[in-house]
């Protein structure tokens, strides 16, 4: 994003406007999938933004140290899995379905050791929405699909604890361009044993650059930007926003319809979300991309 528009772009606007980005990357994923696959798709997001994250940043490989080689290499592996996981789930099921579920590792975090009573009504808020996508009658909503987007959830929970860790002593571009090389680990085999990669076109890897900056590019430069403008709790109260975000990604860009019950499970995952990051006395983690 040049320099220009970054420094005259508000925040808020900022984390909006990546909000949208994210979401829209996620339907041109959604778009590859009958291509590429899940696993291809991941691979060639995850790739190319390593490949374009450590162009710009140009992080010293050689002047880290070991304390901080042991917080980024976890942290990237985490990276890799969820969005492998996201992926997955975003193969079988709705996008504002995977992401609102995904929702629940952080506000899962958030609750965790919590005694007070009002954190019990997110809580229930939260369960309330995950009742009402379950398919209870065996049909509808694909199980496997819920349990991948869950999954990725728990994976994002972690990957929130090892960022904190990796803030802590790295720099944030230097973290987020080397924990995206670590990244590609655990997702590339799964790329690679699936074939996709092999018939790449260029068609293919133009889509697949715009994946990577929607996706990856231009949220993180976006969320870094309103990150040293905005109060923590600020940033994540408008990313609880991201579950009606994906759901009307999903429904201009994919054609899909979400029922009514659907449509309250968002809500409500949203509104616990926002709730316990309102109400909570200690900052809360905030998301980076998925």
């Amino acid at each position: 994003m040049p320099r220009s528009v970054r420094s005259s772009l508000p925040a808020v606007p900022a984390v909006l406007l990546a909000i949208v980005s994210v979401q829209g990357g996620a339907a041109i994923a959604k778009g590859l999938f009958p291509v590429l696959g899940a696993a291809g798709t991941t691979s060639l997001r995850i790739g190319l933004s390593a490949l374009v994250l450590l162009a710009v940043v140009r992080p010293r490989l050689g002047k880290l140290g070991l304390a901080q080689w042991r917080a980024v290499v976890p942290y990237g592996l985490a990276l890799g899995a969820m969005n492998l996981l996201f992926y997955c789930s975003l193969a079988r099921i709705p996008l504002g379905l995977a992401v609102t579920l995904e929702f629940v590792g952080p506000l899962g975090l958030a609750l965790a050791g919590s005694r007070r009573w009002l954190d019990g009504v997110w809580v229930l808020l939260a369960a309330a929405g995950i009742a009402l996508i379950a398919p209870w009658h065996g049909a509808g909503v694909d199980l496997l699909g819920l349990g991948f987007a869950l999954a990725a959830g728990g994976c994002w929970a972690v990957y929130i604890v090892l960022g904190q860790r990796t803030a802590a002593v790295l720099p944030g571009p230097v973290a987020v361009a080397v924990g995206m090389l670590f990244a590609a680990l655990p997702v590339l085999p799964f790329g690679i044993a699936s074939g996709s990669l092999l018939g790449l076109t260029p068609q293919l890897l133009l889509l697949g650059g715009l994946l990577a900056l929607f996706s990856s590019v231009l949220p993180f430069s976006l969320e870094m930007q309103a990150l040293r403008l905005l109060p923590t709790r600020t940033f994540s109260i408008l990313m609880s926003l991201e579950p009606v975000a994906a759901a009307l990604s999903g429904w201009l860009f994919l054609g899909e319809r979400l029922t009514v019950g659907q449509w309250l499970a968002v809500g409500f995952i949203g509104v616990a979300s926002a709730g316990a990051t309102l109400t909570t006395p200690s900052p809360q983690p905030v998301h980076t991309g998925e």
